[in-house]
């Protein structure tokens, strides 16, 4: 999930909503993908006014049974927010390391599914994408580390943050049967695809005036909530949410 818009706590987004990431965490609506996030969590928020990269706090351990996140994050605000929970895929290690967001910069990233193979041939293929440079910063052993750092490079090359999301998409649709549903924001802006699992959108939302927020699940009964359709990408930028295909043409 991600936020953008006046400064809310991150109590009132990731906690206390009815169907809030914690309740995700144990008994997800849309997931298409395992059943319970319990392999770990995160949260990442922005404070312009103290530096520009973000601050991230990440566990490898389920969000319900962490309660010092719980006793901040209460008194933690933000406008610029990105959290997630985590089931790890399959051979994936439980750490830290590997769970979302991962941030670099001013950018916080999160990736919403699996790329499967990722131990195999295509992993291997995916991995020499890759920079070298980038390639050795990479900590921990999830696939979604190393879809960052490829994401990383194209933005380094000068790619717009919604182009490089694209071209990760084909890149890993080249090579992979998995899903790739990916958050990336820096302090001002969100930028989402839909591939393979459910991505939501809301504008101005009860809990939310004046913010947008993008998510895997909705997180009330907000009627403002939209499904964003599989094989589209979403932009929240200055205030103006658009959908748009993935491919152009489609």
């Amino acid at each position: 999930m991600a936020y953008i818009g006046p400064p809310l706590c991150l109590e009132s987004l990731v906690l206390t909503p009815d169907h809030s990431l914690l309740h995700q965490s144990y008994q997800p609506k849309f997931q298409r993908h395992g059943t319970v996030n319990a392999d770990g969590f995160g949260c990442g928020w922005f404070a312009p006014s103290v530096r520009g990269e973000p601050a991230v706090y990440r566990k490898d351990k389920p969000i319900w049974s962490d309660r010092t996140f719980a006793s901040i994050a209460g008194v933690i605000s933000s406008g610029a927010i990105l959290a997630a929970v985590r089931d790890a895929t399959t051979g994936s290690a439980v750490e830290e390391s590997s769970t979302a967001p991962f941030a670099h910069s001013s950018w916080l990233f999160s990736h919403n599914g699996m790329f499967k193979g990722f131990d195999g041939p295509a992993g291997v293929d995916l991995r020499r994408m890759v920079s070298e440079v980038r390639m050795a910063s990479v900590r921990g052993t999830s696939d979604s580390q190393v879809l960052f750092a490829l994401l990383l490079d194209r933005l380094q090359d000068g790619m717009g943050p919604a182009q490089a999301l694209a071209w990760c998409v084909d890149k890993c649709l080249e090579l992979s049967r998995g899903a790739f549903n990916f958050l990336l924001m820096n302090g001002e802006s969100v930028y989402g695809t839909a591939c393979g699992d459910s991505l939501f959108v809301l504008e101005d939302g009860r809990r939310i005036p004046g913010g947008v927020v993008v998510a895997s699940e909705p997180f009330d009964d907000d009627p403002g909530w939209k499904r964003v359709p599989d094989s589209s990408a979403v932009e929240a930028v200055g205030g103006e949410v658009a959908l748009r295909p993935l491919r152009e043409g489609e």
